[in-house]
């Protein structure tokens, strides 16, 4: 269960996201529909800071494709910050390294 999902504007057209907890579907669709929303009232990049993310499911990987689609389509960029242990094997296995700027 994802136990926290925090958005901070650090500028007009960039904000951070950072997830504590295990990302499962049933919060990805929200997550989908937050993030989505942000990109539709301006937001072109976005920082998803995954230090505290124990875990993400298919789903929840599913939502940051869409999002990096997304802001990549307005200029933009996602970065994904703190990555580590399982889920940055997550990320290598699934290539999603190449795709994502990773810090």
């Amino acid at each position: 269960m994802l136990k926290k999902i925090e958005i901070t504007e650090l500028e007009p057209h960039l904000i951070k996201v950072r997830l504590v907890g295990d990302l499962y579907v049933e919060e990805a669709t929200e997550i989908r529909e937050r993030l989505l929303k942000q990109i539709d009232q301006g937001v072109q990049s976005m920082t998803v800071d995954v230090s505290e993310l124990n875990y993400i499911d298919s789903s929840g990987l599913g939502v940051l494709i869409a999002i990096h689609k997304r802001c990549t389509s307005k200029g933009g960029f996602v970065k994904i910050k703190g990555i580590k242990g399982n889920i940055k094997e997550l990320f290598e296995l699934t290539r999603l390294d190449r795709v994502f700027e990773i810090e």
